[in-house]
């Protein structure tokens, strides 16, 4: 009953396969080799465009701190979640990457931005005074850090209230997959016609070894020379990078992202009803493959006891987080806990 986080569960097997494939023979080195070229066939598929560039990191943090870095100057700030990934869980990495830009962190429920948060902290924006650090970037997650989801209009709605005030649209898409899984909305409306610049897409919580990649749209294509130039400089130019593309090229292939995400969501919902028939409330609406119930102290202690591994949570509530290799098995060992 691991519910740890889904970077705990192991590779699928497509990921294998495709890592054998392409290991024979010789490539190009940084990113010049066919495998990777041939991905940008399968992602103008995907996001219904040929106006993007990308690149390939083997973390989330490279690709979020990379990418903000390209939008964001040493004397500049990021709008965000206080709960942000880039906030809670970098290290300060996207203010190293930058140079010294800053976080500014916004409030709303369930670490999805109020409005209101939004609409004042833009209203404050003065390049003129001295004493003050300007956004120039927003940054939105989806999923959030607790579970929850922006849908395409929210997201159209803060990145056209942001460019007013000339802000780039950053997208941490670390489980987007998982947002997208109900198939009810395409990757392009939840992204650049949404207005998001710059996206930094996960795969390796849905199913790769170590696969994330950083998605330039439209106007923001400028921006691929310097990024190119500062995933080089801080040595986020893998050499071997087709084994990089060979994991995207599995995971997109057939949709198998999706399918997986959508595994791992349909685990967290039977997780959730089992909670809430249990008579624990849920701290946050489950949007995808997380769940936050408020436990009793010695409901914890009993799935601890019967091996479960969950964290727990800011207010109360403990996070489990369900993967594509979350079994029914794991799901029905909780509720035989929880019944004890």
């Amino acid at each position: 009953m691991n519910f740890t986080s889904d970077t705990s569960a192991p590779a699928h097997p497509a990921v294998i396969e495709a890592l054998a494939s392409v290991n024979t023979g010789m490539e190009a080195s940084y990113g010049g080799d066919s495998v990777t070229a041939g991905l940008r066939e399968k992602l103008a598929a995907l996001f219904e465009t040929e106006e993007f560039e990308f690149w390939l990191t083997a973390s989330g943090t490279a690709s979020n701190a990379l990418a903000l870095s390209c939008f964001c100057s040493s004397i500049g700030a990021v709008l965000c979640h206080e709960e942000a990934h880039i906030a809670r869980d970098e290290r300060g990495a996207p203010e190293f990457f930058s140079g010294g830009g800053k976080l500014q962190l916004l409030t709303g429920f369930g670490a999805r931005i109020d409005r209101e948060a939004l609409e004042t902290a833009l209203g404050q924006i003065n390049p003129s005074f001295v004493h003050e650090t300007p956004a120039e970037v927003l940054s939105l997650t989806n999923l959030t850090e607790c579970g929850t989801a922006y849908r395409a209009a929210e997201i159209a709605l803060y990145a056209g209230l942001a460019k007013e005030k000339g802000l780039s649209v950053h997208l941490d898409g670390a489980r987007l997959g998982n947002v997208l899984a109900n198939g009810k909305t395409a990757a392009a409306e939840m992204t650049w016609r949404a207005g998001v610049d710059v996206l930094t897409l996960g795969l390796t919580k849905t199913g790769a070894i170590g696969c994330e990649i950083i998605l330039l749209f439209g106007d923001a294509r400028k921006k691929s020379g310097e990024l190119r130039a500062r995933a080089k400089r801080s040595g986020h130019m893998p050499p071997k990078m087709r084994f990089l593309a060979a994991q995207a090229h599995a995971m997109l292939d057939d949709g198998l992202w999706l399918k997986l995400a959508g595994q791992a969501n349909a685990r967290a919902q039977a997780l959730a009803d089992l909670f809430t028939q249990a008579g624990f409330d849920l701290a946050y609406p489950v949007d995808g493959n997380e769940v936050f119930p408020i436990l009793s102290k010695d409901a914890a202690r009993r799935l601890v006891a019967a091996g479960g591994k969950f964290y727990p949570w800011p207010g109360g509530a403990y996070r489990f987080v369900c993967s594509w290799s979350t079994a029914e098995a794991e799901i029905a060992a909780v509720a035989d806990a929880l019944r004890a």
